[in-house]
Protein backbone atom coordinates (compact mmCIF):
# COMPACT_ATOMS: atom_id res chain seq x y z
CA UNK A 1 0.00 0.00 0.00
CA UNK A 2 1.20 3.49 -0.79
CA UNK A 3 2.55 5.37 2.22
CA UNK A 4 0.80 8.55 3.33
CA UNK A 5 3.39 10.88 1.83
CA UNK A 6 4.72 8.66 -0.95
CA UNK A 7 2.59 9.59 -3.95
CA UNK A 8 4.37 9.00 -7.22
CA UNK A 9 4.44 11.66 -9.90
CA UNK A 10 2.35 9.39 -12.12
CA UNK A 11 -0.43 9.04 -9.56
CA UNK A 12 -0.35 12.76 -8.89
CA UNK A 13 -0.70 13.66 -12.56
CA UNK A 14 -3.42 11.10 -13.20
CA UNK A 15 -5.76 11.70 -10.29
CA UNK A 16 -5.12 15.25 -9.10
CA UNK A 17 -6.55 18.50 -10.38
CA UNK A 18 -5.93 22.05 -9.22
CA UNK A 19 -8.96 24.34 -9.25
CA UNK A 20 -9.40 28.08 -8.99
CA UNK A 21 -5.72 28.98 -9.25
CA UNK A 22 -5.31 32.74 -9.38
CA UNK A 23 -2.39 34.39 -11.24
CA UNK A 24 -2.52 37.29 -8.76
CA UNK A 25 0.19 35.78 -6.57
CA UNK A 26 3.25 36.02 -8.79
CA UNK A 27 6.62 36.04 -7.05
CA UNK A 28 10.03 36.59 -8.52
CA UNK A 29 11.30 33.67 -10.62
CA UNK A 30 12.41 30.80 -8.43
CA UNK A 31 10.74 32.09 -5.26
CA UNK A 32 7.36 30.99 -3.87
CA UNK A 33 5.91 31.25 -0.37
CA UNK A 34 2.78 29.18 0.29
CA UNK A 35 0.53 28.94 3.34
CA UNK A 36 -2.01 26.12 3.35
CA UNK A 37 -5.06 27.11 5.39
CA UNK A 38 -6.92 24.30 7.13
CA UNK A 39 -9.97 26.27 8.18
CA UNK A 40 -8.73 26.16 11.77
CA UNK A 41 -7.48 28.76 14.20
CA UNK A 42 -3.71 28.23 13.96
CA UNK A 43 -3.32 28.53 10.18
CA UNK A 44 -5.68 31.53 10.22
CA UNK A 45 -3.54 33.19 12.88
CA UNK A 46 -0.44 32.46 10.81
CA UNK A 47 -2.03 34.22 7.85
CA UNK A 48 -2.55 37.28 10.04
CA UNK A 49 0.97 36.99 11.44
CA UNK A 50 2.62 36.84 8.00
CA UNK A 51 0.57 39.80 6.81
CA UNK A 52 1.53 41.93 9.81
CA UNK A 53 5.13 40.86 10.35
CA UNK A 54 6.18 40.33 6.74
CA UNK A 55 4.05 42.72 4.65
CA UNK A 56 6.43 42.54 1.68
CA UNK A 57 6.28 38.76 1.49
CA UNK A 58 4.05 37.82 -1.43
CA UNK A 59 2.34 34.81 0.07
CA UNK A 60 0.06 32.39 -1.73
CA UNK A 61 -2.86 31.29 0.44
CA UNK A 62 -4.46 27.98 -0.46
CA UNK A 63 -7.13 25.68 0.91
CA UNK A 64 -7.39 22.05 -0.17
CA UNK A 65 -11.10 21.32 -0.29
CA UNK A 66 -12.05 17.68 0.19
CA UNK A 67 -15.61 18.53 -0.83
CA UNK A 68 -16.86 17.25 2.52
CA UNK A 69 -15.97 20.11 4.84
CA UNK A 70 -18.19 21.58 7.52
CA UNK A 71 -20.29 24.63 6.57
CA UNK A 72 -18.52 26.55 9.35
CA UNK A 73 -15.21 25.92 7.60
CA UNK A 74 -16.36 27.55 4.37
CA UNK A 75 -17.81 30.44 6.38
CA UNK A 76 -14.50 30.95 8.17
CA UNK A 77 -12.54 30.92 4.92
CA UNK A 78 -14.82 33.63 3.54
CA UNK A 79 -14.25 35.64 6.72
CA UNK A 80 -10.48 35.25 6.37
CA UNK A 81 -10.61 36.57 2.82
CA UNK A 82 -12.78 39.52 3.84
CA UNK A 83 -10.88 40.52 6.98
CA UNK A 84 -7.37 40.08 5.56
CA UNK A 85 -8.30 41.26 2.05
CA UNK A 86 -6.69 38.24 0.43
CA UNK A 87 -7.77 35.57 -1.98
CA UNK A 88 -7.59 31.95 -0.90
CA UNK A 89 -7.02 29.56 -3.77
CA UNK A 90 -9.18 26.45 -3.66
CA UNK A 91 -7.48 23.19 -4.60
CA UNK A 92 -9.43 20.01 -5.19
CA UNK A 93 -8.86 16.46 -6.33
CA UNK A 94 -10.49 15.42 -9.60
CA UNK A 95 -11.66 12.23 -7.88
CA UNK A 96 -13.99 12.70 -4.92
CA UNK A 97 -14.32 10.63 -1.77
CA UNK A 98 -17.00 8.37 -3.25
CA UNK A 99 -14.74 7.49 -6.18
CA UNK A 100 -11.86 6.60 -3.92
CA UNK A 101 -14.17 4.65 -1.60
CA UNK A 102 -15.07 2.40 -4.53
CA UNK A 103 -11.39 2.16 -5.44
CA UNK A 104 -10.67 0.82 -1.95
CA UNK A 105 -13.53 -1.67 -2.10
CA UNK A 106 -15.86 0.22 0.21
CA UNK A 107 -13.41 0.13 3.13
CA UNK A 108 -13.70 3.41 5.05
CA UNK A 109 -10.49 5.23 5.98
CA UNK A 110 -9.10 4.77 9.50
CA UNK A 111 -6.34 6.35 11.61
CA UNK A 112 -3.97 3.66 10.30
CA UNK A 113 -5.14 3.88 6.67
CA UNK A 114 -5.70 7.55 5.93
CA UNK A 115 -6.23 7.25 2.20
CA UNK A 116 -8.68 10.16 2.34
CA UNK A 117 -5.96 12.53 3.56
CA UNK A 118 -3.51 11.21 1.00
CA UNK A 119 -5.76 11.60 -2.03
CA UNK A 120 -8.10 14.47 -1.12
CA UNK A 121 -5.76 16.75 0.84
CA UNK A 122 -2.08 16.02 0.33
CA UNK A 123 -1.96 15.08 -3.35
CA UNK A 124 -3.67 18.24 -4.66
CA UNK A 125 -1.42 20.38 -2.48
CA UNK A 126 1.76 18.69 -3.69
CA UNK A 127 0.59 18.99 -7.28
CA UNK A 128 0.00 22.70 -6.77
CA UNK A 129 3.45 23.21 -5.25
CA UNK A 130 5.05 21.68 -8.33
CA UNK A 131 8.74 21.04 -8.83
CA UNK A 132 10.24 24.50 -8.28
CA UNK A 133 11.68 25.86 -5.02
CA UNK A 134 8.89 26.63 -2.55
CA UNK A 135 8.66 27.56 1.12
CA UNK A 136 5.66 25.88 2.74
CA UNK A 137 4.56 27.71 5.90
CA UNK A 138 3.28 25.45 8.69
CA UNK A 139 1.17 26.70 11.62
CA UNK A 140 2.53 24.47 14.37
CA UNK A 141 2.81 26.45 17.60
CA UNK A 142 5.83 26.62 19.91
CA UNK A 143 3.87 24.89 22.69
CA UNK A 144 2.91 21.87 20.57
CA UNK A 145 4.84 18.62 20.75
CA UNK A 146 4.52 17.52 17.16
CA UNK A 147 6.53 17.84 13.98
CA UNK A 148 3.81 18.05 11.36
CA UNK A 149 4.29 17.34 7.69
CA UNK A 150 7.77 16.20 6.72
CA UNK A 151 8.55 17.13 3.13
CA UNK A 152 9.80 14.26 0.99
CA UNK A 153 10.54 16.44 -2.02
CA UNK A 154 13.77 18.39 -2.06
CA UNK A 155 12.13 21.45 -3.60
CA UNK A 156 9.80 21.94 -0.58
CA UNK A 157 11.19 23.72 2.47
CA UNK A 158 8.83 23.70 5.50
CA UNK A 159 8.89 26.90 7.55
CA UNK A 160 7.57 27.09 11.14
CA UNK A 161 7.25 30.80 12.07
CA UNK A 162 5.33 30.15 15.29
CA UNK A 163 7.96 27.71 16.54
CA UNK A 164 10.83 29.97 15.54
CA UNK A 165 9.29 33.04 17.21
CA UNK A 166 7.85 31.36 20.30
CA UNK A 167 4.17 31.85 19.41
CA UNK A 168 1.96 29.78 21.74
CA UNK A 169 -1.75 29.16 22.20
CA UNK A 170 -2.54 32.43 23.98
CA UNK A 171 -0.69 34.38 21.28
CA UNK A 172 -2.83 32.72 18.61
CA UNK A 173 -6.02 33.67 20.43
CA UNK A 174 -4.77 37.23 20.82
CA UNK A 175 -3.83 37.47 17.12
CA UNK A 176 -7.27 36.29 16.05
CA UNK A 177 -9.03 38.55 18.52
CA UNK A 178 -7.10 41.68 17.55
CA UNK A 179 -7.49 41.03 13.84
CA UNK A 180 -11.26 40.65 14.13
CA UNK A 181 -11.28 37.07 12.83
CA UNK A 182 -12.13 35.28 16.04
CA UNK A 183 -12.56 31.50 16.02
CA UNK A 184 -14.49 29.23 13.64
CA UNK A 185 -18.01 28.48 14.86
CA UNK A 186 -17.45 24.71 15.01
CA UNK A 187 -15.06 25.10 17.95
CA UNK A 188 -18.09 25.30 20.22
CA UNK A 189 -18.70 21.58 19.63
CA UNK A 190 -15.78 20.10 17.70
CA UNK A 191 -12.05 19.97 18.31
CA UNK A 192 -10.59 20.34 14.81
CA UNK A 193 -11.25 21.29 11.23
CA UNK A 194 -11.73 18.60 8.61
CA UNK A 195 -14.39 16.54 6.90
CA UNK A 196 -17.75 16.22 8.62
CA UNK A 197 -17.32 12.44 8.78
CA UNK A 198 -13.74 12.47 10.06
CA UNK A 199 -12.95 9.23 11.90
CA UNK A 200 -10.89 11.15 14.48
CA UNK A 201 -14.07 12.54 16.01
CA UNK A 202 -15.01 11.56 19.55
CA UNK A 203 -18.51 10.39 20.44
CA UNK A 204 -19.25 13.86 21.81
CA UNK A 205 -18.25 15.38 18.48
CA UNK A 206 -20.43 12.92 16.58
CA UNK A 207 -23.27 13.98 18.84
CA UNK A 208 -22.40 17.59 18.03
CA UNK A 209 -22.61 16.82 14.32
CA UNK A 210 -25.98 15.16 14.82
CA UNK A 211 -27.20 18.21 16.74
CA UNK A 212 -25.81 20.97 14.53
CA UNK A 213 -25.90 19.27 11.10
CA UNK A 214 -28.39 16.38 11.15
CA UNK A 215 -28.31 15.96 7.36
CA UNK A 216 -24.55 15.57 7.34
CA UNK A 217 -24.83 13.10 10.20
CA UNK A 218 -27.32 11.09 8.16
CA UNK A 219 -24.93 11.07 5.21
CA UNK A 220 -22.13 9.83 7.44
CA UNK A 221 -24.43 7.02 8.59
CA UNK A 222 -25.18 6.07 4.99
CA UNK A 223 -21.48 5.44 4.31
CA UNK A 224 -21.56 2.77 7.00
CA UNK A 225 -24.77 1.12 5.83
CA UNK A 226 -24.74 1.04 2.03
CA UNK A 227 -22.74 -2.08 1.15
CA UNK A 228 -24.26 -4.55 -1.31
CA UNK A 229 -22.20 -7.46 -0.01
CA UNK A 230 -23.46 -7.04 3.54
CA UNK A 231 -20.13 -5.97 5.04
CA UNK A 232 -20.20 -3.34 7.79
CA UNK A 233 -17.57 -0.62 8.04
CA UNK A 234 -17.84 2.04 10.72
CA UNK A 235 -16.33 5.46 11.41
CA UNK A 236 -16.21 4.72 15.14
CA UNK A 237 -14.12 1.96 16.63
CA UNK A 238 -16.87 1.11 19.11
CA UNK A 239 -19.78 0.59 16.72
CA UNK A 240 -21.90 2.19 13.99
CA UNK A 241 -23.28 5.70 14.25
CA UNK A 242 -26.79 4.29 14.45
CA UNK A 243 -25.84 3.00 17.90
CA UNK A 244 -24.29 6.27 19.08
CA UNK A 245 -25.50 6.91 22.65
CA UNK A 246 -27.66 9.98 23.09
CA UNK A 247 -26.00 11.02 26.34
CA UNK A 248 -22.84 13.08 26.50
CA UNK A 249 -21.46 16.60 26.59
CA UNK A 250 -21.48 18.04 23.07
CA UNK A 251 -19.35 21.05 23.99
CA UNK A 252 -16.74 19.20 26.00
CA UNK A 253 -14.84 17.71 23.07
CA UNK A 254 -14.04 21.12 21.61
CA UNK A 255 -11.50 21.79 24.33
CA UNK A 256 -8.59 20.13 22.58
CA UNK A 257 -8.86 22.53 19.67
CA UNK A 258 -8.48 25.70 21.66
CA UNK A 259 -5.66 24.66 23.93
CA UNK A 260 -5.36 22.45 26.96
CA UNK A 261 -8.41 20.44 28.09
CA UNK A 262 -9.37 22.36 31.22
CA UNK A 263 -12.42 22.71 33.45
CA UNK A 264 -12.88 26.47 32.99
CA UNK A 265 -12.48 26.20 29.24
CA UNK A 266 -15.35 23.73 29.24
CA UNK A 267 -17.65 26.26 30.89
CA UNK A 268 -16.38 29.05 28.63
CA UNK A 269 -17.33 27.05 25.56
CA UNK A 270 -20.74 26.19 26.96
CA UNK A 271 -21.41 29.86 27.67
CA UNK A 272 -20.16 30.85 24.21
CA UNK A 273 -23.03 29.03 22.53
CA UNK A 274 -22.97 28.13 18.84
CA UNK A 275 -20.29 30.73 17.98
CA UNK A 276 -16.96 30.30 19.71
CA UNK A 277 -16.13 33.33 21.87
CA UNK A 278 -12.35 33.79 21.75
CA UNK A 279 -12.24 36.38 24.55
CA UNK A 280 -14.05 34.05 26.95
CA UNK A 281 -11.75 31.20 25.97
CA UNK A 282 -8.61 33.30 26.47
CA UNK A 283 -9.84 34.48 29.89
CA UNK A 284 -10.55 30.91 30.99
CA UNK A 285 -7.21 29.67 29.70
CA UNK A 286 -5.32 32.40 31.56
CA UNK A 287 -7.16 31.83 34.84
CA UNK A 288 -6.66 28.08 34.61
CA UNK A 289 -2.91 28.50 34.06
CA UNK A 290 -2.68 30.61 37.22
CA UNK A 291 -4.33 27.98 39.41
CA UNK A 292 -1.99 25.78 41.47
CA UNK A 293 -2.03 22.11 40.70
CA UNK A 294 -3.27 22.40 37.09
CA UNK A 295 -1.34 20.71 34.33
CA UNK A 296 -0.47 22.16 30.92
Amino acid sequence: MIGLFDLSAEVTQRFVGVLTVSPAFENAPGERHVLALSGGKDSAALAVYLRDEYPDLRTEYVFTDSGYELPETYEYLARIEAVLDIRVMRLKSRRNFDWWLKYYGGVLPTPTSRWCTRHLKLAPYLAYLGDGPVFSYVAIRADEDREGYRATRENISPVHPFVEHGIVFQDVIRILEESGLGLPGYYSWRQRSGCYFCFFQTDDEWRGLRQHHPRLFARACSYEENHDDGRLFTWRENGPLSELPTTGDVGKSALAAVGRPTRKLSWALREAGSVADSSAILKAETEEADEPGTEP
